[in-house]
């Protein structure tokens, strides 16, 4: 499936997911969904963008470190269904509307619960944060490639 569809499709799951269990589940998912992005990057995207990537692809990583893993089954991880990766600046400028959606869902979540589930809040934010950075950064570089393409 491709990417920005599978970021969409994030989106949809995280803001209509209640409870705490859903909402954690729906957050990794979005982790990894950005891991796996950064990693098609890495090997595949622009030239530019590869150390970038290769930083978000260890960011989420984090981001999904910290969170409890959840039980799914194999066809409900979205980041394994990602097959395509057509427009880098698209889906970059999705992801990181996505990161920063996980950042404003967590932050809603962690003034109820329990302080083990707070700091895995906590770190999660900071690593959505992060990634969000490396998002921007990748944004950036596109845009100055692409000012550049017509001078030569």
């Amino acid at each position: 499936m491709e990417a920005v569809r599978l970021i969409q499709a994030s989106r949809r799951a995280l803001a209509g997911s209640v409870g705490e269990a859903e909402v954690l589940t729906e957050v990794w998912q979005a982790h990894t969904l950005a891991q796996a992005i950064g990693s098609r990057l890495a090997v595949s995207g622009p030239p530019e963008l590869r150390g970038e990537a290769l930083g978000l692809t260890e960011l989420a990583g984090r981001g999904c470190g910290v969170l409890d893993t959840p039980e799914l089954d194999e066809g409900d991880l979205r980041a394994a269904r990602l097959t395509e990766l057509d427009d880098a600046r698209e889906t970059l400028l999705c992801l990181g509307g996505l990161l920063g959606e996980i950042g404003i869902v967590l932050v809603c979540l962690a003034g109820g619960v329990d302080e083990g589930t707070y700091w895995q809040c906590i770190e999660s934010i900071d690593a959505a944060d992060e990634s969000r950075d490396r998002v921007l950064e990748m944004l950036r570089k596109l845009a100055a490639r692409e000012e550049a393409l017509p001078e030569r």
